[in-house]
């Protein structure tokens, strides 16, 4: 950790989503996204491409009830596939099981398309462009982000045309986007707390990293602007767990929280540092 920046070689290791039906949700993962099935429970299921990192983690749901659309919670989870061919050979996998797309967009940084998984939790699914592609502001600090037709013909060219069943290795979780009460509120804990550099602005949007990726973090208040988090009994995302490259980074971090953010440290132990952010949203950092 470099003064009060996060460690550059953060990722985003897993998400832990709640769902109302298990076994649908190990479905949809498994068949539309390609994610292979690693380990499973009465009420727990990974998913993912290293059967010694699970992407995903889905937990059942007792009694489930609707997820409020104007609550704090999960935005989107976005698969970052490591080629455009990858990227494409996902979007034949969901047009021939005949899944919608909610969207599709040119980011400039990335280009992506939006589903929603059964329980209408948001997912993107995208690849990037080459790092030195990104177009900068003026000023030279952070990225220019924009939202673009896509050229969904041009992508669906690139790959083998044969619909693949296993999601492409290597392809994991690159951000996660979250709906926040407050955006300057959680922007100032994942920036000035956390040590996450904001690298651009949408209206009621911030978009921060480590390492000067475009984004590991979207934060937005579109239909959250003052609301609460949905109840534990709705599908949403219980966990986002992020890795940092060793045990002396996962050190800083501790003493940056200890010192700035105390209410927010929820424990430290076993190589795992746990955090709960101004919208109660629960963040794991691991040293694997």
């Amino acid at each position: 950790m470099n003064g009060s920046a996060i460690d550059p070689g953060l990722r985003v290791g897993s998400v832990t989503l709640a769902v109302s039906d298990l076994q649908r949700s190990v479905d949809f993962y498994e068949r539309m996204l390609g994610l292979p099935l690693l380990e499973r429970s009465e009420d727990e299921a990974r998913l993912g491409t290293d059967a010694a990192r699970p992407a995903l983690v889905l937990t059942a749901i007792a009694d489930p009830e609707p997820v409020p659309v104007d609550s704090t919670g999960l935005f989107h989870v976005a698969w970052l596939h490591p080629s455009r061919a990858a990227l494409a050979a996902t979007i034949r996998r969901i047009i021939d099981a005949g899944w919608r797309f909610d969207g599709a967009s040119d980011h400039g940084v990335s280009e992506a398309l939006y589903l929603s998984d059964p329980d209408g939790l948001g997912i993107e699914i995208y690849a990037d462009r080459p790092r030195e592609a990104w177009e900068r502001p003026a000023e030279g600090h952070g990225v220019r982000m924009m939202t673009l037709p896509l050229d969904v013909e041009d992508l669906l060219a690139q790959g083998d045309p044969s619909p693949t069943p296993a999601i492409a290795p290597g392809t994991g979780v690159g951000h996660v986007h979250m709906k926040v009460a407050d955006v300057p509120r959680a922007a100032a804990f994942y920036g000035g707390t956390l040590g996450f550099e904001e690298m651009a602005q949408m209206p009621s949007a911030a978009f921060l990293s480590a390492g000067g990726y475009h984004h590991h973090l979207g934060l937005n208040s579109w239909q959250s602007a003052g609301a609460s988090r949905a109840p534990e009994s709705a599908p949403g995302l219980q966990l986002v767990e992020f890795e940092l490259p060793g045990e002396d980074a996962l050190g800083a971090l501790e003493r940056v929280l200890a010192a700035r953010a105390p209410d927010a440290l929820l424990g430290a132990e076993g190589g795992r540092v746990s955090v709960l952010d101004p919208d109660g949203q629960e963040l794991a950092f691991a040293a694997p």
